[in-house]
């Protein structure tokens, strides 16, 4: 049986390919989701597929040759991801305010919260893209070709 570093070491390791692995499923699977939405119809709807587009061939460099460079530029994106995600939960929200608006002018309080949050466009599909963003974020933490060895989590018991 293998004691101490070497077997946390190959326990991350593996750990960080799974999430890695689920990063990119996510990703694939949320541009097709998108495309099947045809969330495309205004310019505000590209910005999350240009960035999921985007997010493919760096994870295909970062997943064949990890260097410090591309756990940098994964977690750039990742926190992109993030950031995006709460600013499309907003747009969501935003937009089914003004639908709400519109159908009952006069409608307040809970009532109205829960029908702008339940309305026509799902306010929290964005935060989906956090979610992207924190196993990410996750896999690329003290990630051991960041500073070109092992990290200090990896070699410690």
């Amino acid at each position: 049986m293998i004691h101490g570093p070497t077997r946390e070491s190959e326990t991350l390791a593996s750990i960080r390919k799974l999430l890695l692995g689920a990063l990119a499923v996510g990703v694939i699977g949320t541009i097709g989701e998108l495309i099947l939405l045809r969330h495309f119809d205004k310019a505000a709807q590209w910005i999350p597929l240009a960035a999921l587009a985007t997010a493919v061939p760096i994870l295909i460099w970062h997943a064949s040759a990890p260097s410090a460079a591309s756990v940098r530029t994964v977690q750039v994106l990742m926190l992109a991801f993030a950031v995006l995600g709460v600013v499309g939960v907003g747009f969501h929200y935003d937009g089914n305010v003004e639908f709400e608006r519109e159908l009952n002018p006069n409608e307040r309080g809970w009532t109205f919260l829960r029908k702008t949050v339940a309305g026509a466009t799902p306010v929290l599909a964005p935060g989906s893209m956090v979610l992207l963003g924190l196993v990410g974020l996750a896999h690329a933490y003290r990630h051991p070709s960041a500073d070109g060895g092992p990290s200090r989590q990896e070699t410690t018991v």
